[in-house]
């Protein structure tokens, strides 16, 4: 096993503070998860409870209604069950298992018939998420999901072929497999905004999704090292330093470190340039209201995600021993 000390990192984001409704969100969630039937395994519930979705949520999301926060850590919930699945049990270690699950999560994403609680649980999100949302929205959050869910995918063949991506290689893979990018689609949700097709391929728009995404996934990549070093899991920036430049696992969690700080300025400057392009492209009324609304909000969704990963049982204080056991949910995903 290896140990590590977090390196320190200044936070140039100011918190937004915590939803008042985290308890409740709690409850609901674990509620919907009973009602959907995903009556967790007994290390398996530990490890939700260890995660705290709702933490996260709550600092990501901190003046959403209860109704938002609730959808929103319902997903989160579900995300994680898939994420558990593919990152420490069974299903991440077979690819055709993996291959035939995601295939059918995307199918009935896109309207099929569900077949067993992880797809039950699907259709009642999309259906309580997707129906009033505009044609664009649709397609950009089809997109983040499944290009998220098929990330899993591409590990598990890695890992069967032994083959270890490059850093750079894998920080492209990174921003989608952090899952970041389907929450900045839920906060359009949250802000009461529908982002125009023009908005969205703006490129200072695009940059800045790009780094709150970059910013989370290195971010989870050097809080979870030590769990993933238990798993072999070689899926991890901090890993990955490590091999490419053949220094300690200290030395590259530092080198890790500085480029969170370094991501973070690239936030700023994503803001920055955005306000450049608004002005540029004359760009006015709900369109720029909505960019508006992303370059003032998206630094919380930063900021909260910093904090949730200082504060989360599942990274400040992993469970080494739960890691090696590996309990699968994959009776969840069978019809």
């Amino acid at each position: 096993m290896h140990q590590i000390s977090l390196p320190t990192f200044h936070m140039p984001f100011e918190s937004a503070g915590c939803n008042p409704g985290l308890e409740e969100t709690k409850e609901a969630t674990w509620q919907w998860a009973t009602s959907m039937g995903l009556d967790l395994p007994p290390v398996a519930e530990k490890r939700m409870l260890r995660t705290r979705p709702e933490l996260w949520i709550s600092l990501v999301f901190p003046k959403v209604t209860q109704e938002q926060l609730d959808l929103f850590c319902q997903w989160l919930f579900w995300a994680f069950l898939v994420d558990d699945e593919f990152d420490d049990g069974p299903g991440g270690r077979d690819p055709r298992l993996c291959e035939e699950v995601i295939t059918r999560l995307v199918a009935v994403l896109d309207g099929a018939a569900p077949h067993g609680p992880m797809e039950d649980a699907l259709v009642d999100l999309r259906n309580r998420t997707c129906p009033d949302r505009s044609t664009g929205w649709n397609r950009q959050f089809r997109r983040d999901t499944v290009a998220w869910l098929w990330t899993y995918y591409a590990e598990a063949v890695e890992r069967i072929a032994g083959h270890v991506p490059a850093l750079g290689e894998f920080i492209q893979h990174r921003r989608d497999s952090v899952a970041m990018q389907p929450f900045l689609d839920l906060h359009e949700i949250a802000a009461g905004i529908d982002l125009p097709e023009s908005a969205r391929s703006l490129p200072a728009y695009i940059a800045l999704r790009n780094a709150v995404s970059d910013h989370s996934g290195l971010c989870n990549d050097i809080c979870s090292f030590e769990k993933e070093a238990v798993l072999g899991y070689e899926h991890n920036t901090v890993r990955l330093i490590q091999r490419e430049q053949e220094g300690t696992i200290q030395e590259a969690a530092d080198e890790a470190g500085d480029l969170l700080a370094d991501i973070a300025r690239r936030v700023q400057r994503a803001e920055d340039d955005l306000a450049g392009e608004i002005e540029a492209g004359h760009i006015d009324g709900q369109p720029r209201t909505a960019l508006e609304r992303c370059i003032h909000d998206y630094r919380g969704l930063v900021r909260g995600d910093f904090d949730y990963h200082a504060r989360a049982e599942r990274y400040t204080h992993p469970d080494l021993a739960e890691a090696e056991q590996r309990e699968s949910v994959s009776a969840y995903f069978a019809g």
